[in-house]
C-alpha cells in the first residue's frame, strides 16, 4: 500500500476549499468568505490548555481582526458538540469548524506524524493560514507556539 505524502501548500497557493460542520449549527466553506481575507487556524483539541489560550486570544482581538476587514475560522478534529461546549464555557466568538473525518487538515497539510514521550502517531500541527481576499495564502505559521501569536496574526493581516 503506498501512503499519499503529505499535501505541502505554499505562499501564493490557492487555499484549499472546505465545507465543514460548524459550531452552533449549519456549514462553513471557503466560498463563505470569498473577497475577504480569512485566517485559519488549525489546533490538535477543544479544551486543553494551549487550545485554549489560543481560542482566547483569537477572541480577545477578533474585534481588532474585524476592523482590518480579516475574518477568522478556527478548525480541529472535534465535533460539533465538542466545539458547542467549548464556546460556551470559554466564550468563545470565533466559528469552529468540525473537521472529524480530517480531509481539512489533510488539504492544509497539517495532519502529520507527531511524537510525544517517545511515541508517534498522527496528529494535528498546530498553525496558522493568513489567507488574502483573492484566495490565495499570504502567510503560513507552521508549529505555531501560542504566546503571541494572535497579535503576531494580527499584525501580518493589517498589512494586507
Amino acid at each position: 500500500m503506498t501512503e499519499l505524502a503529505p499535501v505541502e501548500l505554499k505562499i501564493g497557493d490557492n487555499a484549499a476549499n472546505f465545507d465543514l460542520p460548524r459550531d452552533g449549527g449549519g456549514h462553513v466553506r471557503l466560498a463563505d468568505f470569498a473577497g475577504k481575507p480569512l485566517v485559519i487556524y488549525f489546533y490538535p483539541k477543544d479544551d486543553t490548555t494551549a487550545c485554549t489560550t489560543e481560542s482566547i486570544s483569537f477572541t480577545a482581538l477578533a474585534a481588532d481582526f474585524a476592523k482590518a476587514g480579516v475574518a477568522l475560522l478556527g478548525v480541529s478534529p472535534d465535533s460539533v458538540k465538542s466545539h458547542d461546549k467549548f464556546v460556551k464555557k470559554h466564550a468563545l466568538s470565533i466559528p469552529l469548524a468540525a473537521d472529524e473525518e480530517k480531509t481539512m487538515a489533510m488539504a492544509y497539510g497539517v495532519w502529520r506524524e507527531k511524537s510525544m514521550y517517545g511515541r508517534t502517531y498522527m496528529g494535528v500541527v498546530r498553525s496558522t493560514f493568513l489567507i488574502g481576499a483573492d484566495g490565495r495564502i499570504v502567510r503560513i505559521w507552521d508549529k505555531v507556539k501560542v504566546a503571541g501569536h494572535a497579535e503576531e496574526v494580527l499584525a501580518a493581516a493589517k498589512e494586507l
